[in-house]
Formats: C-alpha cells, structure tokens, sequence
C-alpha cells in the first residue's frame, strides 16, 4: 500500500488516487490514516449492531453520522480529534458487548486496506456505498442540530457499513444497495427540508448584496443555517454585522433569518477561493461545515471551526450538553480586527456585485401555473438544472459557458456552490421569472426533485420526459449521495462533470450508462446540442 490511499474527491491527483503523503485537498498521510481508522471502527460497531440483530441506539447513531460526516473531504484535518472520536466508537463496542461478538467473527477488526486492495468492481461499488453513506451523514447531522431525524436513515447506516465488510455480497446485492443509498438520502433531504423550514420558515426569492459595510463584521462558511441562527443572536446590539460565504448563501431567503438587520450580505464565491478572497482580510471566519481548506498564514490567526470542524492549532467553538455554543471570541475578533473602513465589494466570478437566491420548491410552485402556461405557450423552451459542487480543477469553466450560451427560451435551475460560476450574470428573465433560479444548497437537491415531480404530475408524464436536463457539477461525498437519489428515482441522461469519479469502475461505469444513459460533460457547444438538437 502507499502513504495515502484516497480517491473521494473529483479532485483526486492525476485523476485516479491521492497516494502520496498528502492529498489534493491538504490533507497528510497521517490524517489519511486516522479516518481510515475512524471509518473501519464504525464498519465494526455496526457489524456488532447487525450480529446482535438490533438498531442502534442515540449515541451510536451520533456516532455513524458524526464520524462519517467528519471523514468527508475538507472538513477535519486534525488527526487528534479523529483518533478522540475513533476511541469513542471502540468504547461504544465495548459497552454494546462488541468485543466478544467480533472475536467470533472471522475478522474481529475491520481494516480497510481490505476495501482498498478489493476486485475493483467490488471496491467501486462498496465505495459508492461507503462515500454515499458519508453525504448522507452530512444531511443528518444538520437535521440532529435541529432535533430532527429519521428512523430509516439511522438504522441504514448498520446496514449499509456492515455490508462493506461483508466479503460474500457480490455485485448481485451490491448495485441494489447503491440505489437504496440513494432512496435514503432522499429521505435524509426530506428530514431536513422540514426541519429547516420548521425552524425559520419557507425561502422566498431575494437579492442579496455582495457589498461589506465599514465596521467590525463575521463571515459563515459552510452549511449549517442553526449555526448562523445563534450567531445572529449573539451578535444582536453589539454593532458586528454577518455576511454569509459560498452554501451559507441561501440562508438569506428564510424569514426568521433575514429579520436579523446585522445579516447583510454574502461574501466572496466558491470554496474553492477561499485562500485569495480571505487573504488578510479584516474580520473573523467561523467554518460550520466542510469546505475548509488549510488556511494561509495571512488569516489563519481569525479562522474557527465548529461541529465537526477542525484544523490543527485554529480556535475550535465546542458544543454544549444542550447544544449551545458561546461565539464570543468570534465577536471580540471581529470588533479587535475592526472590517473595511470604506464599503467593499468582492465581486462574483463574472464581476457581478449581487445575487439571488431563495427559490425553493414552494416558491417556484407556487408561480406553477405561470410556468405551466409559459411551456404550453412556447415562451419556456427548456429547463437546465445545471448545479452541484465547484472546484478548483481545470475544466469547470465549462459550467458558465454552458449558462451563456444557453438559449433565451431556456431557464436554469441550480443550487449548491456550482452556481458561484455563473449566479452573478444577468441574463434576463422569462416573463416575471429571472432565467437563473437559485434553489438553494446541496440538500436542496429535494427541491429540485419536488419541482420536476410536481412539472411531471402538470404534464402527465414522466420525469425523463420532461423537457428538463441534468448537468451536475460533483467534487465531494454529498453530491455522490445526490447523484445516487436522482438514479434511484430513475432519472436518465445526467451529464456529470467535470470528470468521472476516480472510484467507479469500467463495469460500473457501463452498467450506468446501459441504465441510466449517464455521460460525461464534453463541451457546451456540443451537448446544448446534443440536448435540444
């Protein structure tokens, strides 16, 4: 085996595996290792739960979801917290009678160089099993934030963990089970939809500024809105404002979130940007979720993690026994740091100085008879859901010439970071609908599902017969999960791109193309008219 054997990320060295001592998102070897560690403890704790025939109770739950959600690309980088959490989890073992039960078992502990060195057609599919179940963890965790979550999610991770280690499944029961990944996830999306709404209402469209006020402010990265719900409180009357980066973005659409007058704006672009954009600048960053990328010496001294966050030596906000979190350090750096003196203004990819964001499913259903009349009349040609992650690979330009050249009878839905390359152009409207439709963050991936659903039942037809098309964008673990659910629901002709995942395999790839007739993305010339030719 090499140093490092990982290849979950679109951006994997040289398109095939990270191998080396540290990986194309920063992380070391050593790291690398760590949540190999971490992943094959909590493959064992769920073949005890599965040995004993039973689900897993609330901590062991916490922990399949924290601990898988904390090995998904840019979120923790300190290897001393993994091995903390890892200890958790043999403990966990050890109290459910675990060790006796593994000590009859042909393996009594799981090492994942097993998966590594696996038949590839194996590997690949328990891969997508095992990187699918670490999007799902995401979706969870901000549902559990909320006191929300579903029996059905919680009780697949024993499930589908211990089936990594099981060597007698074939890829008979193994492709089924990647489609079940994807029906959970859905549900996991589902949970968290209400659970969002439930706490701060349903988004409506809004125009969000990417201008800095003069003063003391706080940028939030990452995805967790009960995050940024605290933080608005703490910083209520204490004259520091908030602005929100890359996925934090939709958080301006829901209505117990934008009354807060100190959220003012959004900014910057991608995650991927993050090191020239935060370069010296002059207030605190506070990371909720992954999209951390090792910082610069030039801003490292005002980063905070939270959650499962971490990054060696950066300050860490931990989470109370109840939940509460005290940001005042955050508030204190950003008044010691003191912001802009005069109004700033980071641009979008495309020199756009605003954006618009809040159009969920209820808010774009509920114009359903205008863009019902809007296809029957002609005026809505085609619909484009062009989203997913960004990156900082060679090749994602292709997603804003795509939108460019888009014809002007098209509309383009989109959500997650994706949009960043292209949510700052203005390019006109259809009738009293803007042609770009920001849906939100990844998870609102379930928006965007209810939408094509609802456009289907309008037409009485099915999904694939829609005149709608799927360019998705992936770079991490959630958008596997993403594209999994949109399989399962039987969605044909995805474009995916910029580059195939380094982890499927030619069987497995072949088997999605006889299936699902998913392809890559070529150029925007070529497949707008492959498309609509």
């Amino acid at each position: 085996m090499s140093e490092m054997f990982c290849f979950q990320c679109e951006q994997v060295s040289n398109g095939v595996l990270c191998q080396n001592s540290k990986g194309a998102c920063g992380k070391t070897a050593d790291t690398s290792q760590a949540q190999d560690d971490l992943t094959a403890a909590l493959i064992d704790l769920a073949r005890v739960i599965q040995a004993q025939n039973r689900t897993p109770n609330a901590n062991e739950v916490r922990l399949f979801v924290d601990g898988s959600f904390t090995c998904v690309t840019n979120v923790n980088f300190d290897d001393a917290v993994v091995a903390k959490m890892t200890a958790e989890v043999k403990a966990a073992i050890t109290a459910a009678g675990g060790d006796a039960v593994l000590a009859g078992q042909a393996t009594s502990a799981y090492d994942l160089n097993t998966l590594w060195t696996a038949n590839e057609d194996i590997r690949s599919l328990k891969s997508l099993i095992l990187l699918g179940m670490r999007g799902v963890a995401a979706y969870a965790h901000h549902a559990a934030v909320l006191g929300k979550n579903s029996a059905e999610v919680d009780n697949y991770f024993a499930v589908a963990l211990a089936a990594i280690a099981n060597p007698d499944l074939g890829l008979d029961v193994l492709i089924p089970m990647t489609m079940e990944v994807g029906q959970i996830n859905l549900k996991a999306m589902e949970i968290l939809y209400e659970s969002n709404t439930g706490a701060y209402g349903k988004p409506a469209p809004i125009t969000v500024t990417q201008t800095v006020e003069p003063g003391p402010f706080i940028v939030i990265s990452g995805h967790d809105l009960h995050d940024l719900k605290l933080l608005l409180e703490q910083t209520e009357g204490t004259g520091v404002n908030v602005y929100t980066h890359t996925e934090m973005l939709p958080a301006h659409a829901y209505p117990e979130l934008k009354r807060y007058p100190q959220l003012k704006g959004n900014f910057g672009t991608a995650w991927q940007n993050q090191q020239k954009e935060f370069d010296g600048i002059p207030a605190p960053i506070l990371f909720t979720t992954n999209c951390l990328m090792p910082p610069r010496a030039s801003y490292a001294d005002r980063v905070f993690t939270t959650s499962v966050v971490a990054y060696p030596e950066l300050s860490h906000i931990a989470t109370g026994a109840n939940g509460e979190k005290d940001f005042s350090a955050v508030i204190a750096c950003a008044k010691a740091l003191g912001g802009y003196a005069a109004p700033t203004t980071i641009t979008g990819i495309n020199g756009g100085t605003e954006v618009t964001t809040g159009f969920g499913h209820d808010a774009v259903l509920g114009v359903a008879d205008v863009v019902i009349d809007a296809v029957k009349g002609g005026a809505i040609k085609h619909f484009f859901l062009v989203g997913g992650c960004d990156g900082a690979k060679t090749g994602r330009n292709y997603f804003t010439d795509f939108v460019k050249q888009a014809p002007a009878d098209t509309v383009i839905l989109t959500l997650a970071c994706g949009k960043f390359r292209f949510n700052d152009l203005n390019i006109g409207n259809i009738g009293p609908l803007p042609r770009i439709l920001d849906m939100g963050q990844c998870n609102d991936a379930y928006s965007a599902i209810q939408v094509a659903l609802a456009l289907a039942g309008a037409f009485e037809c099915g999904v694939n017969d829609l005149p709608l098309s799927i360019v998705c964008s992936w770079y991490e673990q959630k958008a596997v999960a993403i594209l999994l659910t949109l399989l399962s629901l039987g969605i044909k002709n995805i474009l995916l791109g910029p580059s195939l995942p380094a982890f499927v395999s030619p069987t497995v790839l072949n088997f999605l193309v006889e299936n699902f007739n998913i392809a890559p993305i070529s150029t925007p010339e070529a497949d707008l008219q492959k498309i609509l030719g």
